[in-house]
């Protein structure tokens, strides 16, 4: 004997029980045609079988069913019923209590919640339950429900699976819809952790039971419109998913995109009522198609009772064909009578229908797979052992180690858990002409594949919300493009956020990047922050106009020194350039020449010789340059102590002399740079902290105490010959050099003094060309100041050229 428990009816009708009495029985309301088909298949099973004579020989399987509607507490008694029996025992039995049970195994129910209370209440026996639509994880804990089994995958994969669909076409912002029962919560509930885990959020999750007041669904109705997202997953029955829709077209709640679990994806009856187009487009999981040669044929092929004991089963009759049969009284008087001869052709309803042909056939392998384990017990082969002592315990150990194929070809067989594998299609609601609405195959998910391969899309147009054939948008924020980053909205969840640009120096090449990546130091980012370039090296070029202008004043320098020195030794035998030693004004020359040449060495990209090079020529030739002044200006002075009476200070500080103190002064300026270049030579260096998108190639001092040593000679130099010359200036001559020596110097010392502060506080490139401004300057004004006045008298004043104009006694003159 095999039980079924099936929900013909959808509900029954409420009323109060004032505990006083005894409450009565249930009246069940509003047939379900699903639930008599899923009887119809249970029978096509268990005549097939009794029919067979290769699957239990000689035994033949009888039924005993109850309606359930749909009530937890009802699901129970009849279960208890199916175990015991329904006998009213007045006085003590002698029968054993542990009497076999009445049936061996019971099929059903078709939701999860009424199973839960059957398997509780069963399991302490042992008595196999096995469901064809029941698939709330939570019936998977063996603990609490040993002997529940299932023909149908469980929500656990499905739940997995319709997350990773809302992942694949980019939905990240999504709402959700529940049955306020065991099956929509604890299916959501895994829907949800999963979704977090794939970056998913949900912008609201409401739930909704089919007896909740109105206010519940206009509550509902009223945070869909309010919300943002495009997209809503639902864990909905069939019969709550029918209360809503009849609810969502009041309110024209058109343009939203619908994913949907198992439970209705795949029933032909929600579309005909989604008369206002909501759910077209819609998109989710369903078991995979069967056929199962001559279901139906056999579900269709119902004959009327001849008797009036099965009340139920006349309802049922008159509901189909809306007559009145003879036995009965309940029907309405209008109603026309039944002949007992209707026939279903040309009849349309939800009984006619066979869309859920998968749930069909799981009530066919549930059938099946008690018949293969009572197969096995019974130890049949041309015959069957009559004699074995069937316990459910038994029954149940074998039906969880049976593994056979139906007749088209599906393998049966139960994990460890008790559940079937998971195999789901992918649906996609595509409506045609005349309100008709195709179920189309667009994808298959299979939990047994490697995660990557489990999602499988085939290449076929989807079709959308409003009839479109582009993938909706329903995001909370759309993706941050490279060069942004992601900042969290605040008290929002993680998918609403902010797109922030990156910082300079910093860079994202991803989209939706949580961080921005630090460039190299030597790197710098792009204007669209999404690469780091390489900084562009800046030093004085000879390109620029700055470095060409300071090269030009360089060669210009150089050339007025050469052409100085060419009217100077054209004109070299005359008193104005004999006068004051020749050879200190050509060495002054010469120094001088080196002087505007050696500015040339700050230009250009800085490199170990030319850092080197730079500081020591100029220090160097500059020294070289002080020397001879300073020689001149000491001549001046120990000519005119020359002339006072008993004076022989001339022969101490003659042409040799003049040229030892040269050389002398110059070799401790040379003595300086060798051991600024022994101990800590200048080097070339990368400045990565001037500038933040730049690279500042200078030269680094090195030894800053050496730089310093070099510059504060020159100086000590400089202003030693100020003061001589100073101390010069009003001495009587018709041609005193003391008195431009004095200006030169004068100029010399103010460019130097200048340049120290603008020096420290010139960035980059513009010290060097300070350094440069300061080289030109110094020399322009010993040139122009020391030897322009003679070259005036040379070209311009040649009568003034003369031995006596040159010796003659002039007044001195105030300065």
């Amino acid at each position: 004997m095999l039980g079924g428990i099936f929900s013909f009816h959808r509900s029954w009708k409420e009323r109060r029980d004032t505990y006083m009495h005894k409450p009565l029985p249930l009246e069940c309301i509003s047939l379900d045609f699903r639930e008599f088909q899923t009887a119809q298949a249970m029978l096509f099973a268990i005549e097939e079988i009794n029919n067979s004579t290769d699957l239990l020989p000689g035994i033949s399987l009888g039924y005993n069913m109850y309606d359930s509607c749909r009530s937890i507490a009802r699901s129970v008694k009849v279960a208890l019923a199916l175990a015991n029996g329904y006998e009213i025992v007045s006085a003590p039995s002698e029968a054993p209590c542990t009497r076999p049970a009445q049936v061996q195994a019971i099929m059903g129910e078709s939701s999860s919640s009424p199973c839960m209370g059957i398997a509780a209440a069963i399991g302490p026996f042992h008595i196999p339950l096995i469901s064809h639509f029941a698939t709330c994880a939570c019936l998977s804990d063996k603990t609490k429900y040993p002997s529940f089994l299932r023909t149908i995958p469980s929500d656990y994969y499905q739940s997995r699976a319709l997350a990773q669909l809302v992942k694949h076409f980019g939905w990240t912002w999504v709402g959700a819809i529940r049955t306020n029962d065991d099956y929509g919560n604890n299916g959501m509930a895994t829907f949800i952790e999963t979704a977090q885990q794939l970056g998913i959020c949900l912008e609201y999750s409401v739930s909704f039971f089919r007896t909740d007041p109105p206010n519940k669904v206009q509550k509902i109705i009223d945070i869909i419109k309010a919300s943002t997202s495009k997209v809503i997953v639902t864990f909905l029955s069939l019969m709550e998913m029918d209360v809503l829709m009849h609810e969502f077209s009041r309110h024209n709640l058109t343009g939203y995109q619908w994913v949907g679990s198992e439970s209705w994806i795949l029933d032909s009856q929600t579309a005909e009522l989604d008369k206002h187009h909501i759910l077209d487009g819609a998109i989710g999981l369903s078991i995979p198609k069967a056929h199962v040669s001559g279901m139906r044929e056999f579900i269709l092929d119902v004959k009327p009772l001849n008797s009036s004991s099965n009340e139920m089963f006349t309802e049922f009759w008159e509901t189909l064909f809306s007559c009145k049969l003879k036995q009965s009284e309940s029907s309405a008087e209008n109603q026309r009578e039944c002949t007992g001869h209707e026939d279903l052709t040309g009849v349309h309803n939800s009984f006619t229908d066979m869309s859920l042909m998968p749930i069909f056939n799981n009530v066919y392998k549930g059938v099946y797979a008690v018949a293969h384990a009572l197969h096995s017990i019974l130890g049949c082969n041309e015959t069957c052992n009559n004699k074995v002592q069937l316990d459910p315990f038994t029954i149940l150990q074998h039906i969880k180690k049976i593994r056979f194929k139906t007749k088209e070809g599906d393998e049966v067989f139960f994990n460890e858990d008790g559940d079937a594998a998971a195999k789901y299609e992918i649906i996609n609601w595509q409506p045609r002409e005349n309100d008709i609405v195709d179920f189309v195959t667009v994808g298959l998910y299979d939990a047994s594949l490697p995660a990557e391969k489990q999602l499988n899309l085939h290449n076929k147009t989807l079709i959308w919300a409003k009839n479109s054939t582009q993938v909706p948008v329903s995001v909370c924020s759309e993706k941050c493009p490279p060069g942004t980053r992601k900042v969290l909205q605040k008290g929002k969840p993680v998918c609403c956020y902010d797109c922030i640009r990156c910082a300079e120096g910093e860079i994202s090449n991803i989209t939706d990047s949580v961080t921005c990546v630090r460039c190299q130091p030597e790197f710098w980012s792009n204007e669209r922050r999404d690469a780091c370039v390489k900084k562009e090296a800046e030093f004085l070029s000879y390109e620029e106009i700055m470095g060409a202008l300071l090269t030009a004043a360089s060669l210009f320098g150089t050339c007025m020194t050469a052409v100085v020195a060419f009217i100077f030794f054209r004109h070299r035998k005359t008193p104005i350039v004999r006068a004051n030693n020749s050879e200190l004004s050509f060495l002054l020359l010469f120094s001088l020449t080196l002087c505007f040449l050696c500015s040339l060495t700050f230009i250009g990209r800085p490199s170990e010789w030319s850092c080197m090079l730079r500081h020591t020529a100029f220090g160097i030739t500059f020294v070289l340059c002080i020397s001879c002044v300073l020689g001149k200006t000491i001549v001046v002075l120990m000519a005119f102590r020359a002339t006072l009476p008993g004076s022989n200070v001339m022969k101490w500080f003659g042409p040799a002399q003049q040229r030892l103190s040269v050389l002398a002064f110059t070799l401790i300026q040379v003595l300086i740079c060798i051991l600024w270049l022994t101990i800590n030579p200048p080097f070339p260096f990368k400045n990565l902290l001037l500038y933040k998108d730049r690279i500042i190639l200078e030269c680094k001092l090195g030894s800053a105490v050496g730089f310093w040593a070099v510059l504060g000679y020159i100086g000590l130099l400089a202003v030693l010959c100020f003061i001589l010359a100073f101390l010069a200036r009003k001495l009587p001559d018709n041609f005193n050099e003391a008195k431009f020596i004095t200006f030169s110097m004068l100029i010399f010392c103010a460019v130097w003094i200048t340049f120290i502060p603008a020096y420290v506080s010139s960035p980059g490139k513009f010290s060097v060309a300070v350094e440069i401004f300061a080289i030109l300057a110094s020399s322009f004004g010993l040139l122009i100041c020391i030897f322009i006045p003679k070259c005036y008298i040379i070209l311009m004043k040649p009568e003034k050229n003369t031995k006596k104009n040159m010796m003659g006694k002039a007044a001195p003159k105030s300065f």
